[in-house]
């Protein structure tokens, strides 16, 4: 069932609670919102993520109450968050990315949840099926094989002399390996090579963009994970600095002065994030509701980052921008 046919399902199903203040605030079903970042980095999509549970016909601190829970990139704070959600027996637990869905699943096999996940979710064992998941949870992956291609090509067409174009992963997270391989396959057709560079921690960052300069890289591919998300502002720092063209995964890359971002729409997901758990909380199970894979990707392009490296954009890139910073 695709997501139109769930909002025409609850349009005009939302009931109005009428509520007075003090007691009967409490009777309001909970939510509980667990992620591995901090409110700072996710602020932006908070909007779309009440927008989809309006679409549902649910007004947050009107019909219904929502326990959030942020990590602030400590993951080892997650567990102990996703057991003070589970103690309070929320109604239902929506986990804002891959490593608290982990969390949250390992935490309840009761508590009926909803994810968003950079990580696909048959590999890692959130669901064992993408149209009908089995157990309490479903929810939206970023995952689709050709993100990564598509972003070689982008790279490949901005900078087509480039021996060597780079690719950042984290080891640590599940489609790393996947990824890389995938932009290996897609480049082996140009002639170009790929150096595939590792980073676990904020200290090695440094060192990796170092030796890739070293190693005559032409441009660089960050790869979509969370920590990597958290650390933004630093590897477009670095990039900068090293005067390397870079393309990442998400819009907010752009936004903090990355050159380009190619990815799912992130709005997109919490706003079916946000109306799947508006779903649930009129009755809904979770293995009625497929798992959405994404169908809107946004390509965006900083023509100032651009400027400041001394790079023409050709027109066929900037033909397909979606947006283009100025």
């Amino acid at each position: 069932m695709r997501r139109r046919d769930f909002i025409t399902l609850v349009g005009g199903a939302a009931g109005t609670w009428p509520l007075a203040a003090g007691a009967q605030q409490s009777a309001l079903p909970v939510i509980g919102f667990l992620s591995g970042s901090s409110i700072a980095e996710r602020v932006s999509f908070l909007a779309a993520w009440r927008h989809g549970l309006s679409e549902a016909g649910y007004i947050e601190n009107t019909n219904v109450a929502i326990e959030y829970r942020w990590a602030e990139g400590q993951y080892e704070r997650l567990p102990a968050l996703a057991a003070d959600l589970v103690k309070q027996a929320v109604s239902v637990m929506a986990a804002g990315d891959g490593v608290s869905a982990l969390v949250a699943k390992a935490a309840t096999t009761k508590i009926p949840m909803v994810f968003i996940s950079g990580y696909d979710p048959l590999e890692v064992g959130l669901v064992s099926s993408l149209n009908r998941p089995e157990g309490n949870l479903t929810g939206v992956t970023l995952v689709s094989g050709s993100i990564p291609a598509k972003q070689f090509g982008l790279l490949h067409e901005l900078a087509p002399t480039a021996p060597k174009i780079a690719v950042l992963i984290n080891p640590n997270n599940a489609n790393a390996k996947r990824d890389a391989a995938i932009v290996e396959e897609a480049a082996r057709a140009t002639g170009t090579q790929i150096l595939v560079a590792r980073a676990v921690a904020e200290s090695d960052f440094e060192n990796v963009f170092a030796t890739l300069v070293g190693e005559g890289a032409g441009g660089l591919i960050v790869n979509s994970d969370v920590f990597f998300t958290s650390r933004r502002d630093q590897l477009v720092a670095l990039a900068a600095r090293h005067a390397l063209p870079a393309i990442y995964p998400w819009r907010e890359y752009a936004l903090a002065g990355g050159l380009m971002t190619y990815g799912a729409s992130l709005s997109a997901a919490y706003q079916q994030l946000g109306l799947y758990a508006g779903i649930i909380l009129k009755g809904a199970k979770p293995t009625d509701l497929p798992v959405v894979q994404p169908t809107k990707f946004e390509f965006v392009l900083n023509m100032k980052t651009a400027k400041a490296l001394g790079l023409t954009i050709p027109s066929g890139i900037l033909s397909i921008a979606d947006e283009v910073i100025e």
